[in-house]
């Protein structure tokens, strides 16, 4: 399993070494549009290697995703966390009910019948 995993990894560097050398142009990122940076008076830009945009924009892509399908699991996480506080609890009444089955016969309890002073 370790050299599976070290030969993925070495394939996915590869793969991003070869798109990195592919696309090392420069490209001006905008954060506005033109127009809409010129109305409001801000327009911040920056000029980069293209394949820095394109592996933060996978990066950015990844974790959106991420996020996503933590908050919609949310449910399944907050059911289960509730049914093991329950397990643990009958649990713990089990474990009470079996000690106090040990203490004793019934039948003689039954007979002492409740102190009176």
């Amino acid at each position: 399993m370790f050299y599976i995993r070290v030969g993925f990894w070495a394939a996915l560097a590869i793969v991003l070494l070869t798109v990195a050398l592919a696309n090392r142009g420069p490209v001006t990122f905008n954060l506005l549009p033109s127009e809409l940076g010129g109305l409001i008076g801000f327009n911040w830009a920056v000029t980069v290697p293209l394949y820095l945009v394109i592996f933060v924009a996978i990066v950015a892509g990844l974790a959106i995703g991420y996020m996503a399908e933590w908050l919609r699991e949310y449910r399944y996480r907050s059911t289960a966390s509730r049914e093991h506080r329950e397990l643990e609890r009958l649990k713990r009444e089990v474990k009470d009910l079996k000690v106090d089955e040990s203490k004793g016969d019934d039948v003689l309890a039954l007979l002492d019948g409740p102190s009176r002073t």
